[in-house]
Formats: structure tokens, C-alpha cells, sequence
């Protein structure tokens, strides 16, 4: 399947979690923190999950190529799966977790993208609130 369409039907949520401090930070580009690109207006949680046809490892890949940052700074992480619908269709979304010590802010700094808490995201769309909660439950709930 073309990378396009991959990434017209997938989404990722990158973030960073600081075992020392707990701090838990998510990576936000202009006004969204899915990537690569933000959800479109009509999306909602109502989506059951639906086979596309594409792996998150091939989601991955496609978004990290389309913003040139090192594969080997980030893992997928398997617990957590989210799907949307929108008039186009159903959109997943999957969780990518860098694994450096620090958040890597240079690797996002060429896109205009910073490193965020999740109180410091609350002008977000509210589907996008409602992801970010999700994972704040799974990767802090252990």
C-alpha cells in the first residue's frame, strides 16, 4: 500500500517518559500531537477496530522517514491501540515511546516540535485530550 494512504489512515502519538523524575511528556507539533498530521475535524471515538491492512511497525517507519528521526531512539508500544472514525473511514491510532534518558528535543526541534505535559495540553482538540489520557493511564499505571 502507497505511504500516503498509511498515513491517511494511521496516526501516531509519540512520547517520553523520565523514569527519574516520572515525568511523562508527549511530543506536539503546531497545534497537534498526532503525527503525522492532526485528526481531522469530524473524527470520533466511535470506530470499532477494523483490519487495514497495516502493520504500526510500517506506521512507524513511514511517519520517522516523513520527519527524518533515528529508528533507534523510539519503540513501539504494543499495549496501547485506539481507533477513530471520520467520513473517509476508520484511523488508528498506535503509541511510540522514545527510549533515550532525556527527551530527545533536537530530533523534534527541525519540525517546530517540543515536548509537552499533558497539563500543558489542554487546548488540544478533545479527541486528541482523550487519547493522551488513555495512554497517561497505561504508561503510568504500569
Amino acid at each position: 500500500m502507497p505511504a500516503s494512504g498509511l498515513l491517511e489512515r494511521n496516526r501516531l502519538i509519540f512520547c517520553h517518559f523520565d523514569s527519574y523524575s516520572t515525568a511523562l511528556r508527549f511530543v506536539r507539533i503546531n497545534d497537534s500531537v498526532m503525527l503525522p498530521a492532526p485528526l481531522p475535524e469530524n473524527a470520533n471515538m466511535d470506530a470499532a477496530p477494523t483490519d487495514t491492512g497495516d502493520t504500526p511497525t510500517a506506521v512507524l517507519h513511514a511517519v520517522l522517514e516523513k520527519l527524518n528521526i533515528n529508528s533507534n531512539q523510539i519503540e513501539l508500544d504494543d499495549g496501547f491501540e485506539a481507533w477513530l472514525s471520520t467520513d473517509t473511514g476508520p484511523i488508528q491510532i498506535h503509541l511510540a515511546r522514545f527510549t533515550t534518558f532525556e527527551a530527545p528535543h533536537e530530533a523534534i526541534a527541525p519540525h517546530d516540535g517540543v515536548f509537552k505535559p499533558i497539563s500543558e495540553l489542554r487546548r488540544l482538540p478533545m479527541t486528541e485530550l482523550t487519547l493522551l489520557r488513555q495512554v497517561f493511564d497505561l504508561v503510568m499505571g504500569g
